[in-house]
């Protein structure tokens, strides 16, 4: 692995804890260690910047599948493949899957932006695939 590959995995990885934190304080401190200061998320659904508005949308996410995704254990985000960086802008798919039966309702495809400390600048995130109804 590659110096810059070894950097958009880290970022990803990061980016993936907060998205996976169960709790609000685990969840804020997952955030600011994953994005800067000004960081920026935009998905078809949300448009935040800041860490404190890029933590309510994540708890918003939480939220918004109760039926299966968050308030019942075994479900995560995952890396789908690989990531594939260059410069300061990494792209990477994801999918939420259920860690029981590895059935995956919800996916998509970000691109990510590096500013400094390779935290995420911006995220332009896309929805692949979502549960119908959702």
């Amino acid at each position: 692995m590659t110096t810059s590959a070894h950097r958009y995995d880290a970022a990803v990885a990061r980016y993936f804890d907060a998205w996976n934190a169960r709790d609000a304080q685990a969840r804020a401190r997952a955030v600011a260690a994953a994005w800067t200061e000004d960081g920026r998320y935009t998905d078809p659904l949300a448009d935040a910047v800041g860490h404190e508005a890029i933590t309510a949308v994540i708890a918003a996410a939480h939220d918004r599948f109760p039926g299966f995704a968050f308030r019942f254990p075994g479900f995560a985000f995952r890396l789908a493949g690989t990531v594939d960086g260059h410069h300061d802008t990494a792209r990477f798919s994801w999918e939420l899957v259920n860690t029981a039966d590895g059935s995956a309702p919800v996916a998509g495809s970000d691109v990510i932006t590096l500013g400094s400390g390779d935290r995420v600048r911006a995220v332009y995130g896309f929805l692949d695939r979502l549960p119908e109804g959702a």
